[in-house]
């Protein structure tokens, strides 16, 4: 199993290095290949079995879009073929048409129909969020200065507490074939073992993840309290 991980350098903010650590602890005996930028990706070169992409401030993501365009079709042709994606946070918002705030816009890797649009004035949505994947619930954060707009007809997850890809949306990040991103942050993999597993058995992993039976002890005790009618989903800044 081949599973690349994109600029660890430059895409771990709001916890999203505690990805990276739960794929190499519970995929031990894959080839884990961390791309640092201006790297040539192992995609380029090879197949691999999965790709992750972390959150990273807004002016990396203008070099991981720049980075990443030279290699855009083949992206593309990785998705079709069933490769599995992971990005969190807003390293989604790379995959859609375009990325804009009040007085720019900066082209994204357009595989996807939706844009985003950053807010200004110094603002950030932060809230608890609880959501459902198939028959899998999900809990977590998100903390992000955009939104994003689109159709969103392959969506990831239906909300259940906190907010989807824009504040009044029931849809929740991208699902398509093998693809998944999600706003997401907490970090996603080792707050939710139950995905970890799913995700991880679509690039070939069979048996437990990473401390298994403590993981899905804390994601159990993460759940019962976002199920609690006095959770506030939208706490104060």
């Amino acid at each position: 199993m081949k599973i690349e991980i994109l600029f660890p350098e430059l895409c771990t903010l709001y916890g999203d290095a505690g990805n990276i650590l739960y794929i190499k602890s519970s995929l031990k005996d894959a080839e884990i290949t961390e791309t640092h930028y201006q790297d040539k990706p192992l995609f380029a070169k090879e197949r691999v079995d999965m790709i992750y992409i972390g959150s990273m401030s807004e002016n990396n993501q203008l070099f991981a879009i720049k980075y990443l365009m030279p290699y855009k079709e083949r992206l593309r042709e990785l998705i079709e073929d069933g490769v599995v994606f992971l990005a969190t946070g807003n390293a989604m918002e790379l995959f859609g048409e375009y990325i804009a705030d009040d007085e720019n816009k900066w082209e994204a890797l357009g595989l996807f129909p939706f844009y985003s649009k950053r807010k200004t004035h110094y603002f950030r949505h932060n809230s608890h969020y609880l959501g459902c994947f198939n028959d899998i619930e999900v809990v977590g954060y998100k903390s992000q200065f955009s939104f994003c707009y689109g159709d969103f007809k392959d969506s990831f997850m239906k909300v259940l507490g906190g907010c989807g890809n824009t504040p009044d949306d029931t849809a929740e990040g991208i699902h398509y074939k093998n693809f998944f991103a999600t706003y997401v942050i907490g970090p996603l993999l080792p707050f939710n073992p139950y995905l970890a597993k799913h995700i991880f058995s679509l690039a070939g992993f069979e048996g437990e993840v990473a401390f298994e039976k403590e993981a899905i002890e804390a994601y159990e005790c993460r759940l019962r309290h976002l199920k609690q009618e006095d959770v506030n989903f939208f706490p104060p800044h």
